[in-house]
């Protein structure tokens, strides 16, 4: 017994700080091991959801002749159903922030990548052409959430790489458009030439896309730093508050913030952020127009660009094949575009050189659509590459997570308010013109408002500055 007594005065002896400082490092290591598990995660969530924001429509323009006889469509019928895709982007996008502060973005996206694989899924089968709008708005209503969520995760997780995320991000979204315009006449053909099972096999990739997001739905994955913060506020509290105690301010501001690091993730903790005025902002407005007419321009391109290949002659798979070459632009230009977006003081010469490149390609398509058809399909491909500079710019043109967020919903709600009534007009002056010189014309003409605004969106400003003025 008396020889037990040294070795347990020892043991009761043994200063805080240093359990402390034992258990802290044993939380440093762990907050690695699941930061890194934590971003692998997020990473391969956010490409495969990005794969899933395309398919619904590219898949639909590829078999929209086979869709339109099948359903018994007229072509100011079908227009209005290449006109869907905005006008639920902008009713369901706008509920985006809220949705996200209620129950985490995570949680929001899975929920969204549901939504699509279950409106793919049900949509060719739903019978006659309202069933067919019913499951289209399905998955296009979670396709309008994770829009506009996407933003707002890569800020919120990767604030020091928002370029190359955003780039990332976009190159998965450009493959996915690409590869649905490429891929689904040879499916369909192989798999029966059934234009409904065509169209419902990429209800596959959504189901995909949702296993990712799960461990996001209940907050049981921090951002990133949160848990070792935890640790640090639960077991280094004592040395902390000494610390603060004898003048260290990084150590009081440590002691302030420990309240919110030991309470729900950041990421699914309803915090009020101050809303902006987004009405008030020029840059904002600027961001809207800008976006609002390249997805006008990318809307008409993915709905209606294989029809006018195919009435030029240009065989069905080929016209996919070259739908898809527009889309595959995105691939490498979007990685690179937001790259370079974020090293500019002005984004402005990126909109002009994107814009002349679509009014190129508009031109080539009315005058020669079958003979320089490849030219005009990789023309009009990096002029599609504005979204991911609209993208971008939202990330720079706010300083705060909330403001990206507040932001990201003004501009792409607006926007696709703005889109909705061209791929509609493309169809109504295409059935009663009889021809493509009309839609092309008009196609062109909303080109040069688009590089006007977006010349303006392009300057170094915030919403912030201008929303509180």
């Amino acid at each position: 017994m008396m020889g037990l007594m040294p070795s347990e005065e020892t043991r009761t002896m043994t200063p805080p700080t240093v359990r402390s400082s034992a258990a802290h490092d044993a939380g440093k290591a762990g907050g690695a091991s699941t930061r890194a598990w934590t971003m692998r995660l997020l990473v391969l969530g956010i490409v495969l959801s990005a794969l899933n924001l395309r398919p619904a429509i590219t898949s639909l323009g590829a078999l929209l002749e086979e869709v339109r006889d099948g359903l018994g469509m007229s072509g100011s019928v079908a227009g209005l159903l290449t006109s869907v895709p905005p006008l639920c982007f902008a009713v369901f996008g706008v509920m985006a922030p809220r949705l996200a502060r209620r129950f985490g973005a995570g949680a929001v996206v899975c929920a969204g990548m549901v939504a699509i694989a279950t409106g793919l899924l049900i949509r060719p089968y739903a019978g006659g052409t309202a069933g067919f709008l019913a499951g289209s708005a399905l998955a296009l209503m979670g396709i309008a959430v994770s829009n506009v969520l996407m933003p707002v995760i890569v800020k919120h997780w990767f604030p020091d790489r928002v370029g190359s995320m955003t780039g990332l991000y976009s190159m998965a979204l450009a493959l996915g458009t690409s590869l649905a315009a490429a891929v689904t006449v040879p499916l369909t053909d192989t798999l029966g030439g059934s234009w409904q099972t065509g169209l419902a096999l990429w209800a596959g990739l959504a189901v995909a896309a949702v296993l990712p997001w799960l461990p996001f739905v209940r907050g049981r994955v921090t951002p990133p730093g949160a848990g070792e913060k935890a640790a640090e506020a639960a077991t280094g509290g004592a040395a902390s508050v000494g610390a603060a105690s004898v003048g260290d301010p990084s150590a009081r501001d440590r002691d302030e913030a420990a309240p919110a690091r030991t309470s729900a993730p950041a990421e699914h903790a309803p915090v009020e952020a101050p809303r902006l005025r987004m009405a008030r902002s020029r840059t904002a407005w600027a961001l809207a127009v800008f976006f609002g007419l390249q997805a006008t321009a990318a809307y008409i391109t993915m709905g209606w660009m294989a029809q006018i290949f195919r009435d030029a002659g240009v065989p069905a798979g080929t016209a996919g094949l070259l739908l898809a070459v527009t889309m595959v632009m995105g691939v490498p230009l979007a990685f690179v575009i937001p790259r370079l977006a974020t090293r500019l003081p002005h984004q402005g010469p990126i909109v002009l050189a994107l814009g002349l490149c679509g009014l190129v390609g508009y031109a080539g398509l009315y005058l020669a659509p079958a003979t320089g058809a490849w030219a005009w399909a990789v023309l009009l491909g990096v002029a599609n590459c504005a979204f991911p500079l609209a993208l971008t710019m939202v990330g720079m043109r706010a300083r705060t997570g909330p403001g990206v967020a507040q932001l990201s919903a003004f501009a792409q709600s607006t926007g696709y308010l703005i889109s909705i009534p061209g791929p509609l007009l493309v169809g109504v002056l295409y059935q009663h013109s009889g021809g493509w010189g009309l839609p092309i014309a008009l196609m062109s003409a909303l080109m040069i408002p688009q590089m006007v605004v977006g010349f303006l969106a392009g300057r170094d400003r915030t919403v912030e500055d201008e929303a509180a003025r």
